[in-house]
């Protein structure tokens, strides 16, 4: 990228596009997260579970996002691998309310950190601690631990609390992400 092109990012004269993997095990919010991103001209009323993978875009002040919504179920995680080299970024949500399968997410987000085209990369990563409204759900800081979050040395991370039906603790995830990955493609 030459110099004029970075001079237009920093002034705010030109978007950005940032490729997103959305990661999680099924029924975590995934979908409901990126349907909640979008204008709300443009949201679905009806969100169905992913089969195999959608693609949604949109955008903040001064990034164009391309979201990939992998399923999360069993038979379709192997799809994962497939979109890690073209990925800029990831979002990764965890069900914060289903504690019998953390140690399932735990294992997909280790074999997804150890996968060669994301073990080498500076790729940052967005954690959505999901399903806050719910009476079972676990606090965020839990949920870090119990992934073991701290031991990612090598990838910028956050996670946020959120409630995907009401939105909440999305925007700040968002504006880490915007942040981090404009300070990426640079």
């Amino acid at each position: 990228m030459g110099l004029f092109d970075k001079l237009a990012g920093w002034l705010g004269l030109k978007k950005k596009e940032v490729h997103v993997l959305c990661l999680g095990l099924d029924n975590s919010g995934k979908t409901t997260i990126i349907n909640k991103l979008k204008p709300s001209n443009a949201q679905t009323q009806d969100i169905v579970p992913t089969i195999g993978f959608s693609i949604e875009k949109f955008k903040t002040s001064s990034l164009s996002f391309t979201v990939f919504d992998m399923s999360g179920q069993g038979r379709y995680r192997n799809l994962w691998e497939h979109y890690y080299k073209e990925s800029q970024a990831i979002i990764f949500v965890i069900d914060s309310s289903d504690k019998l399968r953390m140690v399932v997410a735990k294992e997909e987000l280790d074999t997804l950190l150890n996968h060669p085209d994301i073990k080498h990369r500076r790729l940052p990563i967005l954690f959505f601690a999901n399903k806050m409204d719910l009476r079972d759900a676990i606090s965020s800081v839990k949920v870090s631990q119990l992934l073991s979050l701290e031991n990612i040395k090598d990838k910028p991370w956050h996670i946020c609390a959120s409630d995907a039906l009401k939105g909440e603790g999305l925007q700040e995830g968002v504006n880490w992400l915007q942040g981090t990955s404009y300070v990426i493609l640079l």
